[in-house]
């Protein structure tokens, strides 16, 4: 088949907060009351009204290097201006935002390059190598873990290379169930590309509308609906990866003996170690029917039992989610909507919502077989409360916005474990959150949910809201390290799905110890001798964390 690409007509995230600036709206002012009267807000600032107003640190790029680089690109792919260097300053995590708000000289990439085929991205790594150029990839923007702001130190420049030009289909193996993608499709965008040929990647998380394969494969990503078409890098069978050293290609085969597998140095690498440049992926057939439902279970663990129970003998539904009590009585199950009589809130209990994809008798056959399963444990369906969930389960971050122009202090973290260690993780979680915001003077409110099931253990994704201090980045940064130690020593992960970045590095060392920080230097020292991808991120060159 030719190669397929999406219609030139990608709409721009919002440079300040998520997503299409059109979508995003003020906070009831009903809300703002219970805002006050709950977290004491007193009203925060606002980001800036434009790129332009932001106070950016110079660029560094020469005119000189700039030739350089255009040489490679084309003049036209080589940006420099205010605009383009303040969309590509970090990620979309609250500390992130914050920044935006502190009217102070920020730091910024000193140029944004685009290239359009792998043999410029190998040159452009190749370059910026012998020139000492950090160079940071860059896909949607979407990092809440500070993947996209590198210790740029030691480096005559910084620059993004952003893939949105590497945004073809290029191959569907009907046979073999495989397409072959390029890393700067959007979710929406590779799924209108392989709607004609009837087959759906299944992933779907909070980012899908902007973030984009290659940062899916990065980041190890896992979407709402992975209790059914399983996480991202379950999806990958082969890849590409540029690197300053040279080029690698990876994977031959589903599964193979022929030594450690190395495409899962790729997976979850966070741009540290190379460019993905291309993604060969399973596909599965776009299902006829996708019913989504809601269930209100006595309690979180009781909640939680269900859910182990359909994860480890079925029937399993393709979508999975448990809030506890406090999620489930403020509403937020139903993202952007106050708690409402059919949202979940307002009569005790955990809300459950599960979702099933397939052909209708199968859908059919699995949502009765859960339905008898929930009923035993005492469950009882929510009217309205799937449908809720799936019309507007990507606007929550249009909400986190809205609550930091109000003053609030809004953010989330998640971690994992295995089942028999799932209470034990979600008290010392919780603790550790409520003491040391509660010792700053700021008293949280914590809500959390079940966001992705296997058979042997879950997720937990917690959101976290309080008053804003003074210095609120420094405030969340102190609730984030203590909630980091407490997931260590619970025995969880310190991350499921939003990944190391910068934010995790310390505590990601400890989790994997000083040996595996060396190897990961070795592979890092190998393909990157002069360090220059992602410094800072994942993993550090040299010194005593990762």
């Amino acid at each position: 088949m030719a190669s397929a690409r999406p219609e030139d007509s990608r709409e721009e995230m919002s440079w300040s907060g998520w997503g299409d600036p059109a979508r995003a709206a003020p906070l009831p002012e009903p809300f703002h009351g219970l805002l006050r009267e709950t977290l004491g807000l007193r009203g925060g600032a606002r980001a800036p009204a434009s790129p332009d107003a932001l106070t950016l640190q110079p660029s560094r790029l020469s005119d000189a290097l700039r030739g350089e680089l255009a040489s490679i690109v084309g003049d036209g792919h080589v940006h420099a201006d205010q605009d383009w260097r303040a969309r590509h300053r970090g990620g979309k995590s609250t500390v992130d935002l914050l920044e935006l708000r502190a009217r102070r000289p920020l730091s910024a990439p000193d140029a944004v390059l685009t290239p359009g085929s792998h043999a410029e991205v190998l040159a452009i790594l190749q370059r910026c190598s012998d020139r000492r150029v950090a160079v940071v990839p860059f896909g949607g923007g979407t990092s809440v873990v500070g993947g996209l702001s590198p210790d740029a130190g030691g480096f005559t420049a910084v620059v993004a290379l952003d893939v949105r030009r590497l945004n073809a289909l290029t191959a569907v193996d009907d046979e073999s169930r495989l397409a072959v993608l390029e890393p700067g499709l959007r979710g929406p965008e590779a799924e209108a590309l392989l709607a004609p040929h009837g087959y759906t990647l299944g992933h779907f998380p909070q980012s899908y509308e902007y973030a984009t394969l290659g940062g899916f494969a990065a980041a190890r990503s896992s979407g709402q609906s992975s209790a059914g078409y399983g996480r991202f890098d379950d999806r990958v069978m082969a890849l590409r990866l540029a690197t300053p050293a040279g080029t690698l290609e990876l994977g031959r085969a589903p599964k193979s003996a022929a030594g450690p597998d190395l495409r899962q140095l790729v997976l979850g690498s966070e741009g540290a170690l190379g460019v993905i440049t291309s993604l060969t992926l399973a596909l599965s057939p776009a299902p006829g029917r996708r019913l989504y439902e809601g269930w209100r279970l006595p309690d979180f663990r009781a909640g939680a039992a269900v859910l182990r129970r359909l994860a480890q003998d079925g029937p399993p539904p393709t979508v999975v989610r448990l809030s506890d009590e406090a999620e489930t009585a403020l509403g937020l199950a139903r993202p952007g909507q106050l708690a409402s009589g059919g949202g979940g809130g307002g009569s005790g209990g955990c809300l459950a919502i599960l979702g099933w994809e397939g052909d209708k008798a199968d859908v059919a056959r699995r949502c009765a077989a859960t339905g008898e399963l929930l009923r035993a444990a005492g469950g009882a369906p929510v009217l309205g409360a799937g449908e809720g969930w799936a019309q507007g389960r990507f606007r929550a971050p249009y909400l986190r916005d809205a609550l930091l122009d109000a003053g609030a202090l809004v953010e989330t973290l998640e971690t994992v474990t295995f089942w028999s260690g799932l209470p034990r993780l979600y008290a010392a979680v919780s603790a550790a959150l409520r003491a040391t915001l509660t010792g700053l003077g700021s008293p949280p409110v914590i809500l959390c949910h079940i966001s992705h099931v296997y058979g042997s253990g879950a997720s937990l994704y917690f959101t976290v809201a309080c008053a804003q201090l003074e210095d609120p980045v420094a405030q969340w940064r102190t609730a984030k390290a203590a909630a980091g130690t407490a997931i260590l020593g619970a025995g969880g992960s310190i991350t499921h799905h939003h990944g190391v970045g910068a934010d995790h590095r310390e505590l990601y060392a400890e989790e994997i110890g000083a040996l595996g920080v060396e190897v990961l230097r070795a592979v890092k020292r190998t393909l990157d001798p002069a360090g220059i991808l992602n410094p800072g991120i994942l993993v550090s060159s040299s010194g005593g964390d990762a």
